[in-house]
């Protein structure tokens, strides 16, 4: 448990990564109504601006996988809304099929965003969290960052960096005033998982706002670790005792594989051509 105290969500100054739409759109709502001051950073700055307008929050371009451009973006926070008090690393995505097929554009995509795109973050966050002795950064990783998934073998090593990185750099400062939180939800039902409900129906579903809530939970009472659903992170600790032959044997039950042969790809059409187009933009 955290010994430093939580960050007051009243008229808190939050950056969201990702927050122009799904899981990031419903932190930033989630946190804007608990009295926050947000700021919605996001590739896509006209949805941005859009959504920002609508909950009166800040909006400003940002690609994670760019340091300027991260480092543009909480200066541009810091101007509009006042010191940072809370970094929501939320920017992340998914691909899915098979190891050897994935093009290394979109391979290199997902390292950037899911992973580098975090440890800019919090480089750029952390110094000024630490001089003033408060703030909270919450890393929204994935389940998929404590169990493999085949079918999402990049996805599943970026998470589990954000994992054992935020882990890490909480141990050094653990003394700091500053609180670290990993977020690991289980499916969630947004454009990133679309396709899979034949692929996967044994994994547990949740709704972007029952990770919102969850993000609000921990910056209200500080934990390292937080599962949605939450009774997921009993499975998770009962898991590791589970011998690996029958680790295996369960996850064969259970059709693990299910990414690689009964994903509805026509369903994931129109979030593969984002994910095309975000290769593309970073070529040029």
């Amino acid at each position: 448990m955290p010994s430093s105290k939580p960050v007051k969500l009243k008229g808190a100054v939050v950056a969201v990564t990702g927050g122009a739409r799904g899981i990031g759109l419903a932190i930033a709502e989630a946190l804007q109504a608990e009295g926050a001051r947000v700021a919605i950073g996001d590739v896509d700055v006209a949805l941005a601006q859009k959504e920002a307008r609508r909950l009166g929050a800040f909006a400003h371009v940002l690609d994670v996988r760019k340091r300027d451009s991260f480092a543009d973006f909480l200066r541009a926070t810091e101007d509009a809304l006042g010191p940072l008090d809370i970094l929501i690393n939320n920017a992340g995505i998914m691909p899915m099929g098979a190891f050897l097929a994935e093009e290394p554009g979109i391979s290199d995509a997902q390292i950037d965003i899911n992973f580098r795109g975090v440890i800019h973050g919090m480089q750029l966050a952390l110094p000024g969290m630490l001089t003033r002795r408060r703030g909270h950064v919450v890393n929204v990783a994935s389940m998929a960052g404590r169990f493999a998934i085949p079918g999402a073998a990049i996805y599943c090593g970026t998470k589990h960096a954000v994992v054992g990185m935020t882990e890490s750099v909480a141990g050094e400062h653990r003394d700091s005033g500053v609180n670290f939180t990993i977020i690991m939800p289980s499916k969630v039902l947004t454009e990133l998982s679309s396709g899979t409900d034949a692929a996967n129906p044994g994994i547990p579903s949740v709704t972007p706002q029952e990770v919102a809530a969850a993000v609000v939970s921990a910056v209200k009472k500080p934990r390292l670790l937080l599962a949605v659903p939450d009774y997921l992170q009993t499975a998770h600790a009962f898991y590791g005792l589970i011998p690996e032959w029958l680790q295996e044997r369960g996850r064969r039950l259970m059709g693990d594989t299910g990414i690689l042969t009964k994903l509805d790809h026509s369903a994931r059409g129109s979030y593969v051509k984002r994910l095309a187009s975000l290769s593309e933009r970073a070529k040029s």
